[in-house]
């Protein structure tokens, strides 16, 4: 009897720990059950996300934007594409005076609505909180960065230097929980990596899963490991268990190829969900079940969206250089590319021609479509071109030295006889005495 009513009494611990669950907010989204696209800098823009939207990710991370960047932005409508961007001048145009304004941030509020989540970067609960009032009216969750191990972030302190602070990551979510969580009615999630050892890292899981958020996603490698290396799931159950006796949702990142093997890795480390990174920048088309689309169908795709919402070229000929494949003859043609309508060219969009001519001309590219790209020569042909080059100068130098010795041209045949008898004198007055002088050369009349 006893024994019947303890083991009653662990199922009914064991469920009620299960189905615990930290309330997700009215303009919030619950993380559990989704495969989504990670946070990526330059990779993440509003472009890429429209793209794996298309392919069926559940939700999309935009870019980690710094927290400072944000602030001082002027929010905006863009009546040409419908997208909502934050922009401000840039420092380097504040230093040369120049007041032309730089698109900090951008998303669609029709085609990202409710799926899209805004990262941001920061060291300070303040800012933390300032920035993201910015953008919390337009957003579905706000997310920490606490695992970008790249300088530009850590030597803000921002990143996985807060893994390092955990009282001041702690503080950053409880600010924005307190202040964000009520105002706006969305939730707030964090992204960290694993520390050094596993009791490290669970002490630090049950330090942010009592600051009130909603979602953890866990990169399963150490700060310093890089995306070459192997990812290490061996504290996943761990970090699991830790979030959802917390109630909180707990997704996994790091090496997830697929939403296929994102669903098996899921049933195996009893995860929520996953997020996929480097494989969803070479093929977005990761987020559907089955096999991958072909590049051409993919690379279509996104150059349309780049187009559509004024996606800047840089970053656009960046994502393309990830997504078309190096041994293709068309990749290095496209990467000589200035404009829109030249890169259409090159990869044989010819029905996106007109569209590309009119974000050209918008983005102020298109005089630069006068000038195609420059082709290589063969190195032979270079030989040559600078073999002729070294042959004119050398003619352009003997010419010059040449018109030094008449000092002006000769225009009768008088003023030809004058410039005549002059030469000889300074010649003879060169020679030794004993030498006859020798006959000047004629000149041309």
């Amino acid at each position: 009897m006893f024994f019947q009513r303890f083991i009653r009494t662990i199922m009914t611990t064991s469920e009620a720990v299960i189905a615990k669950k930290v309330p997700i907010p009215p303009k919030g989204v619950d993380y559990r059950g989704k495969v989504v696209l990670a946070p990526m800098v330059r990779s993440g823009e509003l472009p890429s996300r429209l793209l794996a939207l298309h392919y069926g990710a559940d939700l999309v991370w935009g870019p980690e934007t710094v927290d400072r960047a944000m602030i001082g932005t002027t929010r905006r409508i863009n009546p040409r594409t419908g997208c909502i961007e934050w922009s401000r001048v840039t420092s380097n145009n504040a230093k040369k005076n120049v007041d032309e304004e730089s698109v900090v941030y951008r998303l669609d509020p029709v085609r990202e609505a409710g799926r899209l989540v805004f990262q941001i970067g920061t060291s300070d609960p303040e800012r933390a909180v300032a920035a993201a009032r910015l953008v919390a009216g337009d957003v579905a969750g706000i997310d920490v960065n606490a695992g970008c191990p790249k300088p530009f972030s850590t030597t803000g302190g921002m990143g996985a230097a807060l893994l390092r602070t955990p009282d001041k990551l702690a503080s950053i979510l409880e600010a924005l929980v307190q202040n964000i969580v009520p105002e706006y009615q969305i939730g707030i999630s964090v992204k960290i990596r694993l520390l050094e050892t596993p009791a490290e890292t669970e002490a630090l899981v049950r330090r942010l899963v009592a600051t009130g958020i909603t979602g953890l996603t866990i990169h399963c490698r150490t700060t310093p490991m890089r995306p070459r290396e192997r990812a290490i799931r061996g504290q996943l159950k761990m970090i699991v268990d830790v979030c959802h006796e917390a109630g909180v949702a707990c997704l996994m990142n790091g090496d997830v190829e697929s939403r296929d093997h994102a669903q098996k890795l899921v049933e195996e480390h009893v995860t929520d969900g996953a997020m996929i990174a480097t494989c969803a920048e070479s093929n977005p088309s990761c987020f559907r079940t089955g096999p991958l689309a072909d590049w051409k169908e993919t690379v279509e795709r996104y150059i349309t969206y780049a187009m559509e919402v004024e996606n800047k070229l840089g970053n656009t000929k960046f994502m393309l250089n990830q997504m078309i494949p190096g041994k293709v003859p068309v990749f290095k043609e496209m990467m000589t590319c200035k404009t829109f309508t030249q890169t259409c060219r090159a990869l044989g969009f010819e029905h996106l021609m007109e569209r590309a001519k009119e974000t050209d001309e918008i983005l102020g590219l298109a005089v630069k479509e006068v000038n195609q790209p420059k082709q290589r020569q063969p190195k032979g042909e270079q030989k040559s071109n600078k073999a002729d080059k070294k042959r004119k100068r050398d003619n352009d130098e003997a010419h010059a030295a040449n018109k030094r010795l008449v000092p002006k041209v000769a225009e009768t045949r008088e003023d030809a006889v004058l410039a005549e008898n002059k030469i000889t004198q300074d010649f003879s007055a060169e020679q030794p005495s004993q030498s006859a002088p020798a006959p000047a050369a004629a000149v041309a009349v």
